[in-house]
């Protein structure tokens, strides 16, 4: 798994200029999903759904600032107790190392910082400016980063692993977790990344001018909040891009290393790999920068899948989901199968590698940064309909098959009005989207409370990214 990387920045996905060989050998040797989502466009719920199997409005971590314990069993809790070995190295975005979370050893973990993460990201109304973010941006270019640096651990240590497992006597089945950085922020990239992709003709962010930007009450908010309502220059708009490619390539690059473990060792052939993301990247396109959004950018994750018995070159729309993870590892680990977990809302995607499902539909939510009211997904068949609490924040409907850019709004369409009261139907077998809305912000109020009150909790400050292991914390406030 690898952080904030924006689906269509990888070969595999028809990008002509980003180098990912290694990803897009995954999905030359397996399936590739054309449909895969995040089940919230933000890292510590992202993360807890993937560990869960069961959506935000389930298991109740809401944002930055209700990271997963291990409390609502995972599939590795599953497994463990199965007796199969599960371990994880680098990011895991929970809460302490400490909690029974799921894995039976963490190798160089990062969890969220102080076990508490980011208060702020629990503050859903006069919502504060992300001090720094604007700065942080564009200060995007070559060199080095301690994402960088951390990625080559990570990489090391995962081919270490292997290296040990190859001569272990394995009686069963093991998971190997290995979860990058990159490319989330900072966007800085290798200098020979670097320099490759801005000598490239790369396009302009779509609508990326201001002039163009979507005139909607929640991007307006979020370009506020995250200091980007003003406009980067053109030359930093260029810098910000090959700096983010450059660092996809730069995680590609971990990516084959472990890869080539796993073939030295022998392991090519019985090993299932799956390489994901917990969320994209808008990367400019409508003046965005970030996740948050459900919009394809931000919302759409890449996901390809190789092994035993998964077809070459395969490529499956239906849509899924992080959440579909809890009942897949299960079957692919044990056999048994997995959608007999009555407690979690993810479906094993193994059916999918030989026989497409038209009518699976997945949501994705949002509860957290710069959001005065919840904003939510559902996907199924060719529509995607993005719905937001409130009368202030217009619904959105989009066919992502014939609009994958989703430049036409079909919401207010007469035409598609049958389609919309249908897709909003859907969104409503899974959860009712004012109460969910309420119920998360009744917790997030308390946990400010607990934090000493609003004023406590704004005078705490807050950070750009998580320090990686080892790096110290910087805390930004108003005042600084």
């Amino acid at each position: 798994m690898s952080d904030q990387h924006a689906r269509h920045i990888t070969g595999c996905y028809g990008n002509d200029v980003i180098r990912t060989p290694n990803i897009d050998s995954i999905a030359s040797n397996g399936a590739r999903f054309d449909s895969a989502y995040t089940p919230s466009p933000i890292c510590v719920p992202a993360r807890a759904c993937f560990a869960t199997g069961r959506y935000t409005h389930h298991n109740e971590y809401w944002d930055n600032a209700h990271p997963y314990d291990g409390a609502v069993r995972s599939w590795g809790h599953e497994l463990i107790d199965r007796g199969h070995r599960v371990e994880s190295i680098g990011k895991l975005h929970y809460r302490d190392e400490k909690d029974s979370d799921g894995f039976s050893a963490h190798h160089i973990p990062l969890n969220v910082v102080d076990g508490k993460g980011d208060p702020q990201s629990s503050l859903r109304s006069d919502i504060p400016v992300r001090s720094g973010n604007h700065n942080a941006i564009a200060a995007a270019g070559p060199g080095n980063s301690s994402y960088l640096q951390y990625d080559q651990a990570i990489a090391n240590t995962a081919c270490q692993w292997l290296d040990s497992a190859s001569i272990a006597n394995n009686e069963k089945p093991w998971v190997l977790f290995v979860s990058f950085t990159c490319p989330h922020p900072p966007y800085t990239a290798p200098s020979e990344h670097f320099d490759y992709y801005f000598s490239k003709k790369i396009e302009h962010p779509y609508r990326g001018k201001p002039d163009d930007w979507t005139d909607h009450p929640t991007f307006n908010e979020l370009r506020r909040v995250l200091e980007i309502d003003t406009p980067f220059s053109e030359g930093e708009t260029r810098r910000i891009t090959a700096a983010y490619y450059g660092s996809v390539n730069a995680m590609d690059d971990r990516v084959g290393e472990v890869l080539q473990a796993l073939d030295r060792n022998g392991f090519s052939e019985n090993t299932r790999i799956v390489y994901t993301s917990d969320h994209g990247e808008s990367l400019g396109q409508r003046g965005l920068y970030g996740k948050f959004t459900m919009l394809e950018d931000s919302a759409a994750i890449p996901l390809v899948v190789s092994g035993p018995d998964i077809p070459r070159n395969q490529v499956i729309s239906t849509p899924v989901s992080l959440v579909d993870f809890h009942p897949t590892l299960l079957e692919m680990v044990t056999g048994e199968s997995g959608d007999c977990e009555s407690d979690v809302d993810g479906k094993s995607i193994n059916p999918l590698f030989t026989n497409e499902v038209n009518e699976r539909s997945v949501i994705s939510e949002y509860h957290a940064v710069a959001s005065n009211n919840a904003w939510y997904l559902v996907r199924k068949g060719a529509y995607k309909l993005i719905y937001y609490v409130g009368v202030d924040s217009p619904i959105q409907l989009y066919n992502i098959n014939d609009d994958p850019m989703e430049e036409r709004d079909l919401a207010n369409d007469p035409a598609s009005s049958e389609i919309r009261n249908t897709m909003e139907a859907e969104l409503r077998i899974f959860l009712d989207p004012e109460e969910t809305d309420r119920r998360a912000k009744a917790d997030q109020a308390k946990l400010i409370e607990c934090y000493g009150g609003r004023d406590a909790v704004l005078g705490g400050g807050t950070f750009i990214n998580s320090p990686a292991p080892g790096e110290d914390t910087s805390f930004v406030t108003e005042e600084s």
